[in-house]
C-alpha cells in the first residue's frame, strides 16, 4: 500500500497539533498571585495596612480619610474589586481597601 504525500504530511501535522493540545490541556493553570500580608518586609517599609481605617495616622503624617488602595493609581483592578496587583509590591494583590504610604491618587 502507498502513502501519500499529502495523507503523510496530513497525519503528522494533525499528530503534532493533538501532542500540542494534549499537553497544553495537562498544563495546570497559573495560581492566583500572592495577596500581600502585613508582616512581609516590604509591606512593613511602606507602612501597608490592608484596612486603611488602622494606619497609624501619627507614623504616617500623609494618609487622609478615603485614601485606600481602590482609589491609588497603582491598584491594577477596579476599586469594585476587593484584591489587586500593586507594582509596588511585585504584583502582590492588595486589598481595595488597604492603604500603603506610597498611595497617589487616581487621576
Amino acid at each position: 500500500m502507498k502513502i501519500s504525500k499529502t495523507s503523510r504530511r496530513t497525519f503528522l501535522i494533525s499528530s503534532v497539533a493533538a501532542a500540542s493540545a494534549l499537553a497544553v490541556s495537562r498544563t495546570p493553570f497559573a495560581a492566583e498571585p500572592a495577596k500581600l500580608t502585613e508582616s512581609d518586609p516590604m509591606a512593613q517599609n511602606l507602612g501597608y495596612k490592608a484596612d486603611a481605617s488602622t494606619v497609624d495616622k501619627a507614623k504616617f503624617p500623609r494618609y487622609a480619610a478615603g485614601q485606600d488602595c481602590g482609589n491609588c493609581s497603582f491598584y491594577q483592578g477596579k476599586a469594585t474589586d476587593a484584591y489587586a496587583g500593586c507594582p509596588m509590591f511585585g504584583g502582590k494583590q492588595v486589598a481595595s481597601k488597604g492603604w500603603c504610604n506610597a498611595y497617589n491618587k487616581k487621576a
